[in-house]
Formats: structure tokens, C-alpha cells, sequence
């Protein structure tokens, strides 16, 4: 609306957003007292520690375009916008949020706290805060407060960058609209059949030519190291984790194209373009296969200063079961030698899952409950469970047989599918401390851009995670259908083309 003109009668004034709106659903919004009116005095203030000041340059570069206020990151005052680390009941990502006439306060134990209580802020301020051009406000925060905390440590989104190459600037836009919904890791599938994408020294040609292609024959890509180094910095700077992944020993043609030697036979393979599974492994009788490995591992750990490294496992097709538990015997110690944790697809748990390892499930509801249950076997044995699976939260499934882009193997998966369910009882005889949380998958078969990442991972994004971030006992459809259809005018604010699905109340924002 604009602003009122002399003589003119005033604008009514606009209604703040309420606490309870935001997604993820917080643990508990209490409302209350005035709200708090961001203005050209407006300042925000952050105490003496590199990361709070990093997080409140981070919001003050999010609000300075729209709001045309300079909004100075201070040591010192009072009011304004005040980022605090204290002790208290917050865990590593929690965090307060108090809201009123003079002021607003978020407060963590972390700063990964402070970073997602600014993700609440901006949701409780107008979508317009988004733009980049000046916008006529009011800057309303409805007053109360916001107390909050993740359900599970792990809220992740994989990104497919092997079927088609994103470049940096595009992983990055995904990050920045991953962490508006609190997710903590991204997930960065490297390799795979169609292309190998990232540079490794003691193996140049994996990259150079085994990155020289992608799904469809385009020019594929690969990230040098330094890309990736960035990659990871902007990732950390926005409080994701980077988990890399290598797949193996199937879904490895790339590798096989780029030397001879991986081959049983000695004889590298064509690059491959199609979209097939399943036909490609890794010579597990070769000791150069571990010496590949290895090398691999050591450089890519070198790089990632997460915990995690994630080594594939599915769809091991074309490896018979004795050299698939022979080959992640050897390669599971490998990755612990260089400091890091062992992820893999649940097929991992069909050999011996490394001591603290984690496997991510990535079955159906159909799936058997033979296969089921090896998973939880390995969970009652100490394995951790990411839970993945493809008719619930992978992103690229179609959501209706007419979505034009996407798969539809695991089905059609509408919005309201991908948000209904629990993950703490969705696999029977899983422990519900082994389950270390939930991740939404996005594989690039049909994929070349971000428009395309944007329209298959909205609206079903946010949801997933929210089933990271919020209680079981905050879960209802026909309360987050209504939270989830006032998001539209943000993303449309932030230039996010999504699907309007028919199964959410979009209202006038979505239009």
C-alpha cells in the first residue's frame, strides 16, 4: 500500500504477522504487548563475538535493501534489533525470541541459535523485506515471544549435481532458501554415471573428463577445489554442514570412463548420458580400486571440515552381495583414517555399518518388510537412521502425472503426502533415538537449472522441513496448509517460481 499522501486520510494500519505463522512451526509462541516497529533509528546490536556480529551483518544486509534504512551493527545501545548469547535451554540451534514495543531480542547458547531466530524474524516481518528495491513497510514484529528448539540434529537436502552440473552461484542460491527453513546440512551428490564433479589432484582425469558431461550429452562441469572450498564457506556462513558424496561401488561409470585401470577388464567404457541404474561397479578384486579410494577420500575429507562423508551403497546392481560387504569392509576404515563418519544409502546396512555410521533410508512404504527390517536391525545395533524415503521427501518425484518435470517410479508425490507422516514412527522396530532425523533428496535427471530446482522443491521443502524442526505433537495438515500457503508471497518476494498446488488455500499472496 502506499503511503499516504498530504491531506489524504492515513493508511489503516497493518496487522503484524502472528508468532504461530512462521515454518517451521516453533515449540512455543506466546502472544503478547505491542509490536516492535523497525525504523530509520533502528539498529542492531550484536555482542562481542565474530559469529553473533556475523549473523546480524547477515540480517542487516537482508533488511537494508527494502526497508532504505541504514540499520548500523553495533556493540553497544539499547532497543533496536539485539542479538544475545547467553547460556540456557537452548541446545546448539535453539533460541528466544521476545518482541515488544522498545525492541526485539533473540537470544542462543550457539550462534547457530541466533542464525535460525533471524530466519523467524524475517518470517514475522512483511514478505516485501525480501526485495531488493525500497518497499514502503510498515515494519512490524508482533510483540510475545517465540521459545524454540529442533526436534532432530539432522534437517539435510541433497542436491544431485552429477545427472546435471549447478554451478556455485546456483548451490548457493539453494542454500540461501534451504536455510530460511532451518535446514542444517546439504547434502552434495558429486558423483555418479552421468558425471564426476569434483577435482581430485592424484586423479585429474576423473574430473576433466569424467566431468565432461551430464545427462542429455550437455558440457557437464566440475567444481575446482576452490569452488568447492567456497561452496562450504557460504554453506557454514548460512549454518549448514556440507556432506559430500561419493558414490560406490556402483553408480560409478564416470570413474570407469576416466581410467582403465578401475575396470575388471582393463577397458574403460563410453561417458555415459542416459538415466539407467544399476550397470556399473567398481573392480572390488583390484587393490589400485582402494589406492582410488583412498586417494579420493583424502582429499575430499581435506576439504569438508563437517563430520560426515557420505560413500553411496545403492544400487549396487551389478556387484554381488560377497564383494559388496567385501568392498565397504575396506572402504569404511578408509573413511574413519581421515577423520570422518561413514554415511551411506540404507543398502549399507546389508553389510557390517562402521561403528557410528548412518544409513538413510530411502525405501517406500511398499517397500518389504524384509528390507525394513535390516534397517532396523542395524538401528537396534547402534546404527543411526536419516530417513529419506522416495514417495514422501524426494523432491523430484512428479506431484501429479501432469508436472512436467520430475520422475514418478516411487509414485506421485503431492504436498500433502510429503508433509503427512512422522518420522520418529514411520520404520516399525526402529528405535526413536536412532533416528537422527529427516532429508529431502533432489536428483537433477530432469533437472538443468534452478528455475527447475525451485518448482519441484516448493512447496514441499518447507514441510520436510518442518518434520525436522517441530514437534510431533505440533503436526496437523490443516494447520500447515494455511502457515504454508501465507509463504507464497515471500518466494514471490525472492523471485521463487513454485508449484500452486491444489491441495493448499494460496489465497491472495500466491497470486
Amino acid at each position: 500500500m502506499a503511503a499516504s499522501v498530504t491531506g489524504a486520510a492515513p493508511a489503516p494500519q497493518a496487522s503484524p504477522t502472528p508468532l504461530d505463522r512462521i515454518v517451521p512451526a516453533p515449540a512455543s509462541a506466546d502472544p503478547g504487548g505491542s509490536p516492535y516497529r523497525i525504523t530509520r533509528g533502528t539498529h542492531i546490536r550484536v555482542d562481542g563475538s565474530r559469529e553473533a556480529r556475523g549473523v546480524g551483518e547477515y540480517l542487516a544486509k537482508i533488511l537494508r535493501p527494502s526497508t532504505g534504512y541504514r540499520l548500523p551493527v553495533i556493540a553497544q545501545g539499547a532497543g533496536g534489533i539485539r542479538l544475545r548469547l547467553a547460556e540456557g535451554p537452548f541446545g546448539a540451534e535453539g533460541y528466544r525470541l521476545d518482541s515488544g514495543r522498545h525492541g526485539v531480542t533473540i537470544t542462543a547458547s550457539r550462534p547457530a541459535g541466533l542464525f535460525h531466530g533471524v530466519q523467524s524474524l524475517r518470517q514475522l516481518l512483511p514478505a516485501a523485506v525480501e526485495k531488493d528495491s525500497v518497499q514502503p513497510g510498515p515494519w512490524l514484529v508482533a510483540g510475545g515471544t517465540i521459545t524454540d528448539t529442533p526436534r532432530y540434529g539432522w534437517r539435510g537436502a541433497m542436491l544431485d549435481v552429477s545427472r546435471h552440473f549447478f554451478t556455485v552461484d546456483q548451490v548457493k542460491r539453494y542454500i540461501d532458501q534451504l536455510a530460511l527453513y532451518k535446514i542444517n546440512k546439504l547434502h552434495l551428490h558429486l558423483s555418479d554415471d552421468q558425471g564426476w564433479r569434483i577435482a581430485v589432484d592424484s586423479w585429474p582425469r576423473l574430473a576433466t573428463y569424467g566431468g565432461s558431461t551430464e545427462v542429455g550429452g550437455g558440457p557437464g562441469g566440475y567444481y575446482t577445489k576452490a569452488d568447492y572450498k567456497e561452496i562450504v564457506r557460504y554453506a557454514a556462513s548460512r549454518y549448514l554442514e556440507v556432506v559430500p558424496e561419493i558414490d560406490m561401488p556402483g553408480h560409478t561409470n564416470a570413474a570407469l570412463a576416466s581410467y582403465a585401470d578401475l575396470n575388471c577388464d582393463g577397458v574403460a567404457p563410453p561417458l555415459y548420458t542416459g538415466t539407467e541404474v544399476g550397470f556399473s561397479s567398481l573392480c572390488v578384486g583390484k587393490e589400485i580400486t582402494y589406492d582410488f579410494v583412498d586417494d579420493v577420500i583424502r582429499e575430499l575429507a581435506a576439504l569438508t571440515p563437517g563430520r560426515y562423508l557420505h560413500i553411496g551403497g545403492d544400487e549396487a546392481h551389478s556387484t554381488s552381495h560377497e564383494d559388496y560387504v567385501t568392498f565397504m569392509d575396506r572402504v569404511q576404515p578408509i573413511v574413519a583414517k581421515y577423520g570422518k563418519t561413514v554415511v551411506g544409502w540404507h543398502q549399507l546396512t546389508g553389510a557390517t555399518p562402521a561403528k557410528g555410521a548412518l544409513a538413510q533410508y530411502w525405501g517406500l512404504d511398499g517397500t518389504s518388510a524384509e528390507e525394513k527390517e535390516r534397517v532396523a536391525k542395524a538401528a537396534r545395533n547402534g546404527t543411526g537412521v536419516i530417513l529419506s524415503p522416495a514417495d514422501r521427501v524426494y523432491l523430484d518425484m512428479k506431484y501429479t502425472k501432469e508436472t512436467p518435470l520430475g520422475l514418478s517410479w516411487a509414485g506421485y508425490v503431492e504436498v500433502k503426502r510429503s508433509y503427512d507422516w512422522d518420522p520418529g514412527a514411520y520404520l516399525p522396530g526402529v528405535p526413536g533415538g536412532a533416528v537422527k532425523g529427516v532429508e529431502a533428496p533432489l536428483w537433477s535427471e530432469t533437472l538443468e537449472n534452478s528455475g527447475h530446482v525451485e518448482f519441484m522443491a516448493f512447496p514441499r521443502l518447507p514441510g520436510v522441513a518442518e518434520l525436522g524442526w517441530s514437534s510431533a505433537a505440533s503436526h496437523d495438515w490443516e494447520r500447515y496448509k494455511v502457515r504454508l500457503a501465507a509463504q507464497a508471497e515471500r518466494w514471490d518476494a525472492l523471485g521463487i517460481g513454485y508449484y500452486r498446488s491444489p491441495q493448499v488455500p494460496w489465497g491472495a499472496g500466491g497470486q
